[in-house]
């Protein structure tokens, strides 16, 4: 099978998500590295990607370049990842959207609801698959449990608890740290701070997993890093359109806390919880049962997980191969083969509605709003 050629915008030399995205894009032998813009400063950005082993003439320096290079061509990029910062997402992905590229966009999709609403409309237009990196719903067990919810092995679902907590930003002496400043900063991060970098995982895959939306929340965000002007900390409640209750805390400051993304179902007849710091395994119970370990790579699971596992039960599989199951299903889906669960542009709209709108809780003393996007309110 001929490999599908792969351009990066963004992700260049020192990136905490690049190096997630070039082992994940290359890890099953499906796209290979062909054009990159990787760095706001051109020549550094160039002189990486040919480090990479890109053509010095398909390394380009800056977005707008590569944009224009690679349509002119006839053997274009089948594919381009946006791992910018937050701000540029929506203007890159528009434009490649727009000239006939498919897109995988880093989260958040936008800054705006309106923004959302545009790419949304774009992908309309074109036909062209715009995927968000809603990279934790692509482990093989997170594809089982929405197996299992699915199928109805819990029954229906009454509730949901997640959480994606860490103590990584709890030192306020570090609080000027050009790497953390921008995530509380409205001018670089938007309208919130935590929730919408780590909290907004915890909602989609709560969504994902019940195979759900969220339809209201109620939320109450708190700065306790005085000299930040965006939360830190949130504790969100939500109703999902079936029915389930939801109850999400995400935080920055939580010393001692990890990479503390888990989450719980609790259906009728069984629940689930899965832990991203052990992402092999899930634990089942069913109702007046003992609790069961269900094992990556074990015998009898569903085709899906099956299909997204590489190694032999007991080997861990860790973050670069959650991103990488994104990148299968995206060549699948180029390709125009069955595929997995592909987080979209719709997903990444009902995100920023729900960011937004949980800002607007928070401000009215966690009064529950409807944290659909304007545009999807009647469905």
């Amino acid at each position: 099978m001929v490999k599908l050629k792969w351009g990066l915008v963004g992700g260049g030399e020192g990136s905490q998500i690049g190096p997630a995205h070039r082992l994940g894009a290359q890890a099953d032998g499906l796209f290979t590295l062909t054009a990159g813009a990787l760095d706001h400063d051109a020549d550094r950005g160039r002189a990486f990607a040919q480090d990479l082993g890109i053509a010095s003439d398909r390394a380009y320096g800056d977005w707008a370049e590569m944009l224009a290079a690679e349509s002119a061509r006839e053997d274009r990029v089948d594919l381009v990842t946006v791992a910018t910062p937050n701000a540029t997402h929506f203007e890159i992905t528009k434009a490649f959207l727009q000239a006939g590229f498919h897109v995988l966009c880093e989260k958040p999709m936008t800054m705006t609801v309106a923004e959302a609403e545009e790419i949304v409309q774009t992908v309309a237009e074109t036909g062209k698959i715009c995927a968000v990196n809603y990279c934790y719903s692509a482990y093989p067990l997170v594809r089982e449990m929405r197996r299992m919810v699915t199928d109805g092995e819990i029954g229906k679902v009454r509730l949901v608890v997640t959480n994606f907590s860490h103590g990584h930003h709890a030192d306020a002496a570090d609080a000027d740290n050009p790497r953390l400043r921008w995530r509380y900063d409205p001018a670089m991060a938007g309208v919130s701070g935590q929730f919408a970098d780590c909290g907004i995982h915890a909602l989609h895959m709560a969504g994902f997993i019940c195979n759900d939306q969220v339809t209201a929340l109620q939320a109450d965000f708190a700065s306790t890093v005085a000299s930040r002007t965006l939360e830190d900390d949130a504790m969100v409640n939500f109703r999902m359109q079936g029915g389930t209750v939801g109850r999400l805390w995400t935080s920055s400051v939580a010393l001692g806390r990890q990479h503390g993304f888990d989450i719980q179902v609790f259906g009728e007849t069984g629940g689930l919880r899965w832990a991203s710091e052990q992402p092999n395994q899930v634990l089942y119970t069913p109702l007046n049962g003992r609790t069961q370990i269900i094992e990556k790579g074990e015998g009898g699971l569903s085709d899906e997980a099956a299909r997204l596992s590489r190694v032999p039960i007991a080997h861990p599989e860790g973050f670069p191969l959650a991103v990488a199951n994104i990148y299968v299903d995206l060549a699948a889906s180029i390709r125009g083969q069955p595929h997995g669960a592909l987080p979209t542009a719709e997903d990444g709209l009902r995100s920023i509605a729900a960011i937004h709108q949980a800002v607007i809780s928070a401000r009215d003393d966690g009064a529950w709003v409807d944290a659909r996007p304007p545009s999807l309110r009647g469905q």
